[in-house]
């Protein structure tokens, strides 16, 4: 079994990357990928722990695009040796991208009477903030009750304080990834929140830009999604990933390598075949 989408605390997850090395150990996981958004800190620090547990460790990031005037998040698999330095620099420039929201999104919060500050925040992530760290911090300050209050008020797209991220073009990111030295894969498609049949053209567009996969396998999926997506990557020629998007405390609900309620059991060929 493996698990190719997880986040640690140096992006928005709850566990370090020691932690979740322990934990796909616990959970018997053959491989695992750490995929944070906008840094490779987590794998990179993770690549020690994992060689001493004998887990077989992938290289991969979660980056934020748009196309189409579309929302729409990229996974790249650096699946045979690492990143590039200069894709390491690129990554550099979105970070500082995230730092500029982060600062507008701080300065929206205080005018709408809920004061946060940068400090605070950093006893709550390390390197890289992310509007999960902003909810946790105003439940704890008694300004919501939940996290999922904090988002539907304030941080969502619809919220009264949404920054938006100034996110790469689709196009852009994908010919990043792949002069990186690497695989572009579309996670969580459900998220497009399209018919199967207008999925099928958005994502042969994607294709057409340099897409080289997709995650058919997610908490997130249903049956017929699966079904949907396995179809789309059979004619599209594109090539099939899966994981649990496992986050830790930020998604409860999700446990790393087997989903929601057992929904996933990722078999280690899936790996093999993205590797060809």
């Amino acid at each position: 079994m493996i698990d190719l989408h997880s986040h640690t605390t140096e992006s928005d997850g709850s566990l370090t990357p020691e932690q979740l090395v322990a934990e796909a150990g616990r959970v018997g996981l053959e491989a695992l990928a750490i995929t944070d958004h906008d840094t490779f800190a987590g794998f990179d620090q993770a690549q020690p722990h994992a060689s001493r547990a004998g887990l077989e460790l992938v290289c991969g990031i979660e980056l934020a695009t748009r196309f189409r005037d579309r929302s729409v998040h990229l996974l790249g698999y650096f699946l045979h040796h690492p990143p590039t330095p200069r894709f390491r620099e690129w990554i550099g420039e979105l970070q500082k991208e995230r730092i500029k929201r982060n600062q507008e999104l701080i300065d929206k919060l205080r005018a709408a009477g809920m004061p946060i500050t940068l400090d605070e925040l950093a006893l709550r992530g390390r390197k890289l903030l992310a509007r999960p760290h902003f909810a946790a911090l105003m439940v704890a300050k008694g300004y919501v009750r939940s996290s999922e209050e904090a988002f539907a008020k304030y941080l969502d797209e619809s919220g009264a304080c949404y920054v938006p991220l100034q996110s790469s073009p689709f196009e852009e990111a994908v010919a990043q990834i792949r002069a990186g030295g690497g695989l572009a894969v579309l996670p969580h498609p459900n998220r497009i929140r399209a018919t199967c049949d207008e999925l099928a053209n958005f994502v042969a567009q994607m294709r057409a830009a340099g897409l080289g996969g997709i995650e058919v396998y997610h908490s997130d999926h249903s049956p017929r999604q699966v079904e949907c997506y396995s179809s789309l990557a059979r004619k599209l020629d594109l090539k099939i990933s899966g994981g649990s998007d496992f986050h830790g405390t930020p998604k409860p609900r999700v446990a790393l390598g087997t989903g929601i309620a057992g929904n996933l059991h990722i078999p280690y060929n899936i790996l093999e075949a993205l590797r060809t």
